[in-house]
């Protein structure tokens, strides 16, 4: 049996959460929830830190997806952090590595310039 377990944090920025395990058809809906639980004030950004992600299959992108949705909901904005390599490669073949910004680790994404310039981009 698949599992997954998610930690948050605060950073300067927003909340960080590391997704540790599988985020598959039987995990994601844990993800959807804590996202949805999450508190998000605008310009701020959620972090979510893939660097210990086993897994991630066509619902995990989907749970990703959803945490962007709620993200701009409430005028913040949403970052992936140490994307795994398997879990890149698809993010690029489906062109969401356009829609993500993608830092190669939690540190980096969470650095308040990096989150102005990312917002900064989104509204041109």
């Amino acid at each position: 049996m698949r599992t997954v377990k998610i930690d948050s944090r605060d950073a300067a920025t927003g909340p960080v959460l590391e997704i540790v395990g599988d985020l598959d058809y039987g995990t994601a809906h844990q993800l959807r929830d804590r996202v949805a639980r999450t508190a998000l004030r605008p310009g701020q950004r959620l972090v979510l830190d893939l660097s210990r992600m086993d897994f991630c299959d066509s619902s995990g992108i989907t749970a990703l997806i959803a945490a962007r949705n709620h993200a701009a909901a409430v005028q913040a904005d949403v970052a992936l952090a140490g994307v795994p390599g398997n879990t890149l490669r698809i993010l690029r073949v489906v062109g969401l590595d356009q829609v993500f910004p993608i830092h190669p680790d939690a540190r980096s994404a969470t650095d308040a310039r990096s989150a102005t310039d990312a917002r900064s981009a989104t509204e041109v």
